[in-house]
């Protein structure tokens, strides 16, 4: 059982080396003395894990060194305009933007021409082009003309700002063709599957998850569900199991086995695409079966130890991966917690449904506390949820894969059996959204040292302490019972909402979402945020069951991909919108919506005024529509509340600024300013604005340097008190008999 000890250490030593690589040499010199002195004192696993440590340390400082000190580097700080060829690494993806969609390329340089001189040098970078780079496949060879510039990370050399389309190269290699024929064939089969099937049968089996809705990914991310979503060793897991099996079945043994499992793992991997997280997916799958199979506990983790050294020496970059530490946390977890679980729950329940519970509650103890410190959420309805759709993950991965293949040969038989694997999905389906929309499906969690620590222990009891309470079968209904009650009726929020509120600005990280008190249980919602469970629980949280109007901006995911967390369970009047219907998949997905809920879907004219209970506003913005910038097409309001002056802004840039200033918009006591406190604002339309108080929403890291720090010291300067989600979380402006003011939940 050394494996984990030396797998810990070489991650340790990865990690400093990508961090610190001024110290690596310190920290060399350090761990090889420790390691003489545990050769001396005869203390092997001491000294080979100093080695190791030392080893992935230097490795890994060199790989950032060879990075950033290559001439990709050198040429990026130039940022020339360049001619280059490319092999794709991954294949293209798409993704909406503030100025329309655009898509991302991992791509490995490898023929580079540069001021008239060429020259061969491979190096990774990353290519940012309009859509049509998005068809780009991984294996392609494809040419460019791009802008070098600099990039952040440690697994980059440089960024490519691509100027034009792709030039790829004709004839793929037949591997890849058919691998790309099986993908093709996969989303065929499922075509025809009810709901959303029909797209979650191809993120199940090959990781294509662009045509999942925004709603479907938010509601699994709140089931703990996300890892169906994408390529992950659960995945290669089924369908291994699935291959041995039938291998099993007509014949084959031994050795024979072994065989179809390794051919199996590369066609797995091909078909998946052969990218670092595929790559982990098929490393974490197979360890998994080795651990539940007849190896044992005991050769499961060796195997995850090894498994951990060769991906991290193979790329050190994963030590800072996220999705890495996850997929090792929960093959751990697993491990480890998953058979004394299942023992003590097969003293009383039957064995098969046993493994069912202890498998999904290891790997969820054993990555809360990470999941829980990347988004701030823990999920109370995660283990009942992975419980629920264990029957169906299998067949619909499968059946699915079956289908694909099935229908290279006879296309309509693999439609067939691919309805028959999204008739699973749609049961995958079923209980995700089921499972979100829970009261308490998920409960938000401080992201401070202690708040973390205090959540470390709790998994850890929850993962070691479970075996004891499940042996025993009322402490077992006991605990249950309670979980169910924390999940259909929680507990709410100390103190929140403050009495009198007027309008709250709500934290959903890198996006817009408000609400303007109208009445008991109703308010108007102005964006919807980027996602649908952050809106979803603040309104919740804000006792919000009737909204008679939802007014859209403008059509950025920022601002409207949180949509459905509005409409769904609440009684929604209309949804107003902007004129201006870029970028297009935003407005289609809006309509997609709407209509999906019954609800209308208007434009407001500007000028049009609007009163409910207490509350009043008129759109004031956009006075005219400037160009196809849809942030200067943001729908702007002018509310009066509680005697207060407020204007929410939207994300108006300078020249709709410029506009609204000369029609004289007068004081207002509250602004929301525009566009997350970017560095593009009309100050002289600001300070006619004369507020007292200004409100950001803005995520907390954003890579847009939101808000401005310029912006918030000038504010700041003039006296006005400036409220951030980022710092402040949710924020209330409210009024009462002694007055008004702001109150800040975070």
């Amino acid at each position: 059982m050394r494996a984990p000890q030396l797998a810990a250490t070489a991650w340790a030593g990865c990690v400093v080396g990508l961090l610190t690589p001024g110290a690596v040499a310190v920290a060399a010199v350090t761990l090889l003395a420790l390691a003489t002195a545990a050769l001396v004192r005869r203390s092997r696993l001491v000294a080979a894990c100093c080695l190791l440590a030392a080893g992935l340390c230097g490795h890994a400082a060199l790989t950032v060194d060879r990075l950033d000190s290559g001439p990709v580097a050198a040429w990026a700080q130039e940022r020339p305009i360049v001619t280059v060829e490319l092999r794709a690494t991954a294949d293209g993806v798409v993704r909406e933007g503030d100025h329309g969609p655009f898509a991302l390329l991992r791509a490995e340089g490898t023929v580079w021409t540069v001021r008239g001189e060429t020259a061969r040098v491979s190096a990774p970078v990353l290519v940012i082009g309009d859509e049509s780079w998005g068809d780009v496949a991984w294996g392609d060879t494809v040419h460019a003309v791009a802008r070098l510039q600099p990039a952040d990370g440690h697994d980059l050399a440089a960024v490519l700002s691509a100027v034009g389309d792709p030039e790829v190269e004709a004839g793929r290699s037949d591997v890849l063709a058919g691998a790309d024929a099986v993908r093709t064939s996969v989303r065929t089969a499922a075509r025809d599957g009810p709901g959303h099937s029909d797209a979650l049968v191809p993120a199940l089996v090959t990781g294509d998850d662009e045509r999942l809705p925004t709603e479907v990914t938010d509601d699994f991310r709140t089931a703990g569900l996300t890892h169906l979503t994408a390529v992950s060793g659960t995945n290669l897991t089924l369908v291994l199991a699935s291959v041995l099996l039938l291998a099993r079945w007509v014949g084959v043994r031994a050795r024979g086995l072994l065989v179809v499992g390794a051919l199996c793992v590369v066609g797995f991997v091909l078909v998946a695409r052969p990218e670092p997280s595929v790559l982990r997916a098929a490393v974490m799958g197979s360890v998994a079966l080795v651990g539940l199979g007849s190896g044992g506990r005991a050769a499961g983790v060796r195997a995850l130890g090894a498994a951990v050294v060769v991906l991290l020496a193979l790329t050190p970059a994963m030590a800072l991966s996220p999705g890495f530490a996850l997929s090792v946390c929960a093959t751990a977890g697993i491990l480890v917690g998953a058979p004394a679980v299942r023992d003590a729950l097969a003293s009383w329940l039957p064995r098969w449904l046993a493994e069912a519970i202890a498998v999904p509650w290891a790997a969820q103890m054993a990555c809360t506390p990470l999941v829980a410190g990347l988004s701030g959420q823990v999920s109370l309805v995660a283990v009942v949820a992975n419980l629920l759709v264990a029957p169906a993950v299998g067949p619909a991965t499968v059946l699915g894969l079956g289908g694909g293949i099935v229908g290279l040969l006879v296309p309509p038989l693999g439609r067939v059996v691919g309805w028959l694997g999204c008739c699973s999905a749609w049961l995958i389906l079923a209980v995700a959204e089921r499972a979100a929309r829970l009261p308490g499906a998920e409960v938000a969690w401080p992201s401070g040292s202690l708040a973390l620590v205090v959540l470390v222990v709790l998994s850890l009891v929850g993962l070691v302490g479970a075996s004891w309470v499940m042996r025993h079968r009322w402490l077992t209904v006991a605990a249950a019972l309670l979980l169910l009650v924390a999940i259909l009726r929680p507990a709410p929020s100390p103190g929140w909402p403050p009495e009198g509120w007027v309008l709250v600005m709500c934290d959903v990280g890198q996006g817009d979402a408000l609400a303007l008190r109208t009445g008991p249980a109703e308010a108007v919602v102005v964006d919807a945020g980027p996602e649908s469970a952050l809106v979803d629980g603040c309104l919740d949280d804000l006792g919000v069951r009737r909204v008679p109007a939802v007014v859209l901006t403008h059509f950025h995911a920022d601002h409207v991909d949180g949509l459905q967390g509005v409409l769904e369970g609440r009684a929604v009047g209309e949804v107003q919108v902007t004129s201006l219907r870029e970028p297009a998949y935003g407005a289609e997905e809006v309509d997609r919506l709407a209509a999906a809920h019954g609800v209308p879907v208007r434009v407001p004219a500007v000028g049009e005024q609007a009163a409910r209970g207490e509350v009043s506003w008129r759109v004031v913005g956009p006075p005219r529509v400037l160009g196809e910038n849809p942030n200067d097409a943001s729908l702007v309001l002018l509310v009066e509340a509680g005697g207060l002056r407020l204007l929410l802004a939207g994300d108006a840039e300078p020249p709709e600024q410029g506009q609204l200033e000369r029609a004289g918009i007068g004081d207002v006591d509250v602004l929301k300013v525009a566009h997350h406190g970017s560095r593009y604002q009309d100050h002289g339309f600001i300070a006619d604005l004369r507020p007292q108080v200004a409100l950001v929403s803005v995520g907390e890291g954003n890579d847009y340097g939101h808000p401005a720090p310029d912006l918030t010291a000038w504010l700041t300067d003039g006296g006005v008190d400036v409220r951030r989600t980022d710092r402040d979380g949710d924020v209330a402006v409210v009024v009462g008999e002694d007055g008004w003011g702001v109150v800040s939940r975070g």
